[in-house]
């Protein structure tokens, strides 16, 4: 059990390791089933389970953190346990005493959750096809789903599905090695190339009953389970951009050659290429910035879960998920432009970052984030209530 403060020593030691092999392991797409075993060896995993379950129940804070630090070192593997503390969440939030107490057990054990949500072909993100059918005292789970990032990799892997055709969305939480359980490995994405986001085929898959949390309801009245996932997101793409200013800036100092026209001996002392860093480091550090307000936000509207606090955890997270996608992208394509020619090198590795900044981005459109800044600064609308925001 880590509390706040080991745990993101811990994130930074581990950072440390991950980061060495981070470009080669895109360049092979190397999938990082040691590194997440270290993650899981570290207890990382099993830090926002509560303390009368026997976790550390550590602050939305310090977990925003922890993905922030092993992003900046592979965002792959910042993204791999993103769907883990999400389902911890939702467990949290929707499981029965018996269920917390044996699947809480699980992840204290080092087991990982992965994810079985979006599927491909349907009109768009929250439209779900895959169904549970009652079959004696439990029940039967089929449906295909794709973006499956972290089930590669899971002991368990919460699916997303209807009860019958139209009822209302559940939690089906089945093993990764069960009868019917297919995860196939083909995300073949630009960028984030070793998440192992693919798809999981579920062909009349048993299913307990008891293994069974209701989802739906989760959006019944003010919640803070949709600000706390995409803040999750919003602190890889944090990570992402640090990394591009500082990987840029270690190569500007080691290989860059200076343009003439500028007259220094060092293409760190171009005034050019300075003013360009100084853009690049004060957008990430606004987009820090705003991601530890929000992570500060949800902790507050935990603590006193109203319609409003709910509401100003999810405008934080809105803001803040905008401002790091736009850090992102900016730092992992400026990075050419302050490094020179040699960046665009096969061997440098540099174009991960951009690739990686582009592909994560795109799992929500920061226009609708902007779009409910907006609302609400115009007259006062909250966001919607649901998962995305």
């Amino acid at each position: 059990m880590l509390p706040a403060a080991e745990a993101i020593a811990v994130a930074a030691e581990l950072a440390a390791g991950f980061a060495d092999g981070a470009a080669e392991r895109d360049a092979g797409r190397v999938l990082p089933s040691y590194e997440l075993d270290e993650l899981s060896g570290s207890g990382l995993l099993a830090i926002t389970v509560p303390t009368r379950y026997g976790g550390a129940d550590v602050p939305v804070e310090t977990l925003v953190e922890v993905i922030r630090l092993l992003s900046a070192a592979d965002p792959n593997i910042g993204q791999i346990p993103q769907s883990h503390f999400v389902y911890v969440n939702q467990l949290r939030l929707q499981g029965t005493d018996a269920q917390r107490e044996f699947l809480f057990g699980e992840v204290l054990a080092g087991k990982r959750f992965g994810n079985a949500q979006s599927e491909r072909g349907t009109r768009h993100i929250r439209e779900i096809r895959t169904t549970l059918t009652p079959d004696g005292s439990g029940w039967r789970l089929t449906g295909r789903k794709f973006y499956a990032t972290g089930a590669l990799f899971a002991d368990w892997i919460p699916v997303l599905a209807h009860l019958g055709t139209d009822g209302p969305l559940h939690v089906a939480w089945v093993e990764r090695t069960a009868p019917g359980v297919e995860v196939i490995d083909d995300w073949d994405g630009l960028g984030q190339r070793t998440t192992g986001s693919g798809s999981v085929v579920l062909e009349d898959v048993a299913v307990d009953a008891d293994l069974i949390t209701p989802y739906a309801t989760t959006f019944d009245g003010p919640q803070t389970y949709g600000a706390f996932a995409q803040l999750l997101h919003a602190a890889i793409d944090a990570g992402i951009a640090r990394a591009a200013v500082a990987e840029a800036g270690r190569f500007v100092r080691e290989h860059s050659r200076p343009y003439p026209d500028a007259g220094v001996e060092r293409a760190a002392d171009d005034p050019l290429v300075v003013h360009a860093f100084g853009e690049l480091e004060l957008a990430t550090r606004a987009a820090e910035a705003l991601l530890a307000e929000a992570g500060r936000a949800v902790d507050r509207a935990n603590a006193d879960l109203t319609a409003g606090s709910a509401a100003a955890a999810s405008l934080a997270v809105a803001a803040a998920r905008a401002s790091t996608a736009r850090a992102a992208i900016e730092a992992g394509s400026r990075l050419f432009e302050v490094s020179g020619t040699r960046a665009a090198a096969g061997g440098s590795g540099l174009d991960r970052h951009w690739r990686n900044a582009r592909t994560h981005t795109l799992h929500d459109p920061v226009a609708w984030k902007i779009q409910h800044l907006g609302h609400w600064a115009v007259d006062g609308t909250p966001p919607p209530n649901h998962g995305q925001v």
